[in-house]
Parts: C-alpha cells; sequence; structure tokens
C-alpha cells in the first residue's frame, strides 16, 4: 500500500528512475493508499541524465526530473492476499509510467511485475515484462 510521499523506483525506459506519489486516483477504499495495478500521480524525483548533443533531438528522454506524470503501481512491500491464500510481496515498491490516454510511456520494462495487473485491465504491461510473478 503506497501513500502520500512514497518513493518508489521507475522500471520503464521512460528516463525517470525514481518517483514520489503524490496522489492516488479514483480509490474510493483504503483510505488513499494505492495497491498493485492502482493509477497514482507521481512527481520525477531522478531522471536519467540528457546528453546535450541530444536534447534538442527526437532521441531525448521523455520525462525529465520534476515532471508530474501518471504511473501504475506494479510491484509493494507491502503483502498482497491471492484468492488461493498465499501472500506476495515484493523487496521494493515499483511503478510505470502511463499518459492520461492509459498507454505506456516506455516501450520496455526492467523487471518483475505482479500478475495482479492483468486483472486490473494493464495486460500490456504484464505482456512487455520479462516476468510475471
Amino acid at each position: 500500500m503506497l501513500g502520500l510521499k512514497a518513493t518508489m523506483a521507475v522500471i520503464d525506459n521512460s528516463g525517470a528512475l525514481v518517483a514520489e506519489c503524490v496522489n492516488v486516483l479514483k480509490v474510493t477504499t483504503g483510505h488513499g493508499m494505492a495497491r498493485i495495478g492502482d493509477e497514482i500521480v507521481v512527481v520525477v524525483k531522478k531522471a536519467r541524465p540528457v546528453p546535450a548533443t541530444l536534447a534538442a533531438g527526437a532521441q531525448a528522454a521523455k520525462v525529465r526530473r520534476g515532471d508530474v506524470r501518471r504511473a501504475v503501481v506494479v510491484r509493494t512491500k507491502y503483502p498482497t492476499r491471492r484468492p488461493d491464500g498465499r501472500y506476495v510481496r515484493f523487496d521494493d515498491n515499483a511503478a510505470v509510467l502511463v499518459n492520461s490516454k492509459k498507454e505506456m510511456i516506455g516501450n520496455r520494462i526492467g523487471g518483475v511485475v505482479a500478475a495482479e495487473l492483468r486483472a486490473k485491465g494493464w495486460g500490456k504491461i504484464c505482456s512487455l515484462a520479462p516476468k510475471v510473478i
């Protein structure tokens, strides 16, 4: 469960490395806490540096430090209960950046994601991930 000011790794190739949650979107229960598969608003706290030669070109990073973007939570430290009774938790909190049309900003994912994403309508993220747990 991620709340306000929670930091997380960004595991796509959009250019962001670390993001901080500033709002949880459309979660009526849970008192403003985000779980796996929820959409949140984040501020990019750390991003890959942009070389001066590519700053004006088309190959520049898609996001910069300080950008406010939407993201989908793909891993949490907080345990998630599966229907068969097992609990699954990860070593860190992680997210993938998306735009307002719910399309991924990056085109690659560099880490494992939770299987609950497919049931919540994020099948594209599961299909691009190297491993789904």
